[in-house]
């Protein structure tokens, strides 16, 4: 991954480096510095966040902070300038710095974060998305720079009509169907700025008109309405469920289980081993690896544009968090290679990285199969949605206090409810029917594990 730089009046601009994994964008969390510290190479100067981790951005060159490009809360998409810094024997800031980029500095929204730094030079920048309504200033001295090498010719006529230098404010009109040449814009020179989109939304025959349907046009909002932005992690969230509703055929079966063997042996298991205690969820995740080796079919995904089922090698196991900043789903690689103890200790510090914000982009993709322990939520079964491309996912009610019947005879014992959704797909009742039947078989006799390896 690499970030840029471009030099202008003995400064260098630290350009929001390439975030990979298509993440395009980023929302400033914390700068870290101020104009005026000065800061050493690699120190961490901001703190952003994308849709699947907050990430520390450290910057490659030394110097006096001269410019922070955009406050907290503020998206800066890939490419752009992030932080101006001047060497320490570089004199005053050159003037018109304040004014670089100044459409960036337009509302808010969270969206992608890069991380990492690099160097990308000129080919880094004909690379970068097209600003075509509008030049982009390429010195930071100078905010009246025709286009650059590799940018598009400004378009006098739509110019005339509307100013947009932002992509992100292009898109978001796109998205709500406004027409951004009736709009009046706040920026410099007149240049329209997300916030006047945002503006437009709260009207009335702005919103209308961004319905094609009167039918199901939107309700205007009100006084004492609270608007909360679908964007960021809660955006991520809802495109991946909306979009394996639309493409997953699924199907949720369940069975109540007597965990009470479960708990009493991790209980013997933690008296063994008090300094590598084993949780709850380490064993049930065990208990699906031994399913998944009984019916891989399970550990597979559709690829519907070469019509064909791949059934994964080995298993990426997803582990479903509830953070601060929404659901995430960071994944165990290769999960069957290790020790139960190896994947208590894996799950402890995956799911702390996971609520700190503080894991990578590719620990949160590419999982092949989820466990969702949906129990700490104090409820007894749901029937969740399979995290897309995935096929299939097993659900762990709250383990209670139930009656059970044990060899005839009445007990309290400790219960718990296993749902399995799976993609229809992928296989039949059968193949769905057995391995969640070898679950709670494991979990009820936790001894059918040494016999199933």
């Amino acid at each position: 991954m690499g970030g840029g730089m471009t030099t202008v009046a003995r400064t260098q601009v630290f350009l929001l480096p390439d975030l990979g994994e298509g993440l395009s964008e980023a929302e400033i969390v914390e700068w870290r510095v101020a104009v005026g510290d000065i800061v050493t190479v690699d120190q961490s100067v901001v703190e952003v966040e994308t849709a699947k981790a907050v990430v520390d951005v450290p910057c490659p060159y030394a110097g006096r902070v001269v410019t922070l490009h955009g406050a907290a809360g503020e998206v800066r998409p890939v490419g752009q300038p992030l932080i101006t810094i001047a060497p320490l024997d570089g004199g005053d800031e050159p003037a018109g710095h304040a004014t670089y980029r100044e459409e960036e500095r337009a509302g808010s929204g969270n969206v992608l974060i890069g991380y990492g730094t690099g160097h990308g030079g000129a080919t880094r920048r004909r690379r970068r998305p097209r600003l075509a309504l509008a030049p982009e200033p390429v010195d930071a001295g100078h905010t009246d720079a025709g286009p650059g090498v590799g940018d598009p010719p400004t378009d006098p006529a739509r110019s005339s009509s509307a100013l947009v230098i932002s992509p992100i404010v292009r898109r978001l009109a796109r998205e709500h169907g406004v027409d951004l040449a009736t709009l009046p814009g706040s920026g410099p020179g007149g240049v329209i700025r997300r916030a006047d989109v945002e503006a437009a939304l709260t009207v009335p025959a702005a919103r209308l008109a961004a319905v094609p349907d009167p039918h199901v046009a939107l309700s205007p909002a009100g006084d004492g309405d609270v608007i909360v932005p679908l964007t960021g992690v809660r955006k991520v969230i809802a495109d991946k469920l909306s979009r394996s509703r639309r493409e997953i055929p699924e199907v949720t079966i369940w069975v109540d289980v007597d965990a009470t063997g479960l708990l009493e042996t991790r209980a013997a298991i933690n008296a063994a081993t008090p300094d590598a205690p084993v949780s709850i969820l380490a064993l049930l995740a065990r208990i699906c690896l031994s399913g998944l080796r009984r019916f891989p079919q399970l550990n597979s995904r559709v690829d519907t544009d070469a019509q064909r089922i791949v059934q994964s090698a080995g298993v990426h196991l997803g582990i479903a968090a509830q953070t601060d900043r929404g659901l995430l789903v960071p994944v165990l690689r290769d999960a069957q290679r290790l020790t139960t103890a190896e994947l208590a200790a894996e799950l402890a510090a995956t799911t702390a990285a996971a609520r700190a914000g503080s894991l990578p982009p590719a620990r949160l993709t590419g999982g092949t199969f989820t466990l969702n322990n949906y129990g700490v939520f104090g409820v007894d079964g749901s029937t969740p949605i399979i995290n897309h491309p995935e096929a299939a996912l097993l659900g762990v009610g709250r383990i209670v206090d139930k009656p059970w019947v044990v060899d005839g005879q009445l007990a309290v014992r400790k219960v718990t409810q296993l749902s399995l959704t799976f993609d229809h797909r992928v296989c039949d009742g059968g193949v769905a029917g057995g391995f969640l039947r070898h679950v709670a078989d494991c979990v009820e006799r936790p001894a059918l594990l040494i016999a199933a390896v």
